[in-house]
């Protein structure tokens, strides 16, 4: 639990937020260690103050589920993210698009689906939704750009429903939800839950808004949930993953798959996934999760893999949060309480590591090896700016790049009468500025440094 004075200033933020933005109801909480550490709640549900409990409608934060769906058949080998879509749904009208496009919203498909506006409709079935699909369904090139699609991600419900032979939200409830206890969150609403409303833009009275079964684009955004049950999912996409899916897996949800902003981008998607960098007082942040909308209500959650803190709020309005509310809630715990960094402890390390560390140079240019745990290795240039990767062992002696500009290629530690070098995907390290003449690609000019 978080202290008096920090529940005070995050309670207070939340309930300006309320009133400013005039919402019947808001609920926020954040999550420390995998718990709840505060909640808050401003306005009413029925006659009584919201509850953890409480259900709101999550919109398109049921994306991150359907993806969490796909992610678990491509670890099982039953596809590939580089496979077409129409490889597993056959007949779907939308070209070479592959599932990883889908998933990162760069497939070129259209946002919305064909006929009236669906979030406020009831739904179209399955087959009715692809026989309104056609070519003029691709906006844009596949890979070309950014652009969101909730289309895309109906379809991906009807891959999973193929898949496991039952329909999309069943295997999201038995294979996610159930293993996470996430009991209280359903396709439709249960008692208690907040009615959503348009709030009229210059008077403070309200507009009930529908809601609908919507079939085939239930995927893109059906279903509701409580602060309690997303605090759970935030702890997911944060990294404890209660063998849903391999944590490995959830990093790797949690990658830049395309950045709206160039190379110090600020906001990007990963594979079902939104992603923010923030700095504030806890310093720089590298959010994963996503935002909900659907008519009458708002949501989103963000989680921090790096210290395992999130936050979410859920609110029962068609409009009027302003962004910043996530993040200032983060700033606000972060400012009244910063993490303590973890003890540090001694830790052995095999001697033929303990070798390894210390300075390499690629050329002219010093770089420094260090070791992690569990034989990792860390390669990064002194200066600080260049080339730095992480390395996890293997099997074979080699060393997988995590991350970087080496992310992926071979780190090789090569042994030979002229002395050690690293071999990092042809790139020669050496323990001497341009040493192991021999080892050095080109070779090394005879007469030396002059």
């Amino acid at each position: 639990m978080v202290l008096e004075g920090t529940a005070r200033a995050l309670l207070r933020r939340l309930a300006i937020e309320q009133a400013d933005a005039r919402v019947p109801s808001l609920v926020a909480a954040l999550v420390r260690g995998g718990e709840i550490s505060w909640f808050g709640a401003r306005g009413r549900v029925g006659a009584k103050p919201p509850e953890e409990t409480t259900q709101y409608r999550i919109g398109s934060l049921t994306k991150t589920m359907v993806a969490t769906m796909v992610m678990r058949l491509r670890d099982e080998g039953q596809l590939d993210l580089l496979d077409p879509l129409d490889k597993h749904v056959p007949g779907t009208p939308v070209g070479d698009v592959t599932i990883a496009q889908i998933l990162s919203h760069t497939g070129g498909l259209t946002a919305e689906s064909p006929g009236d506006w669906w979030e406020r409709t009831p739904g179209v079935s399955v087959p009715a939704l692809l026989a309104a699909l056609g070519p003029e369904s691709a906006r844009h090139r596949p890979g070309r750009r950014y652009h969101y699609s909730n289309v895309g991600f109906a379809l991906l419900g009807e891959l999973v429903a193929r898949k496991r032979t039952a329909p999309w939200e069943e295997a999201v409830r038995e294979e996610i939800l159930q293993p996470l206890g996430m009991r209280d969150t359903t396709p439709r609403p249960r008692a208690p839950h907040a009615t959503g409303y348009a709030v009229h833009p210059w008077a403070d009275v309200l507009l009930p808004e529908p809601e609908n079964d919507h079939g085939a684009m239930a995927p893109a955004g059906q279903l509701w949930s409580t602060a309690a049950d997303l605090a759970r999912w935030a702890a997911f996409v944060a990294g404890e993953t209660r063998g849903v899916l391999r944590p490995e897996t959830v990093a790797e949800m949690r990658e830049p798959a395309i950045v709206e902003d160039g190379d110090a981008w600020t906001r990007g998607y990963g594979l079902g996934l939104q992603l923010v960098r923030h700095t504030g007082p806890g310093g720089a942040r590298r959010l994963a999760g996503h935002g909900g909308s659907m008519p009458g209500f708002l949501s989103t959650f963000w989680a921090d893999p790096a210290d395992g803190v999130a936050v979410l709020w859920l609110a029962n309005a068609t409009s009027g949060i302003r962004g910043p509310l996530d993040t200032d809630l983060l700033d606000i715990l972060a400012q009244h309480e910063p993490p303590l960094p973890a003890e540090w402890a001694p830790s052995p390390v095999d001697e033929d590591l303990l070798a390894l560390t210390g300075p390499w140079y690629w050329g002219p240019t010093a770089y420094v090896l260090r070791v992690l745990p569990r034989r990792g290795l860390s390669l990064s240039p002194v200066n600080g700016h260049g080339r730095a990767s992480r390395f996890a062992a293997q099997a074979d002696g080699t060393w997988l790049g995590l991350d970087g500009y080496y992310a992926g290629e071979t780190l090789q530690v090569v042994r030979s009468p002229a002395g050690v070098h690293l071999d990092v995907n042809t790139f020669v390290f050496t323990r001497e500025p341009y040493g192991t003449a021999a080892a050095v690609p080109g070779g090394v000019d005879p007469e030396g440094w002059r």
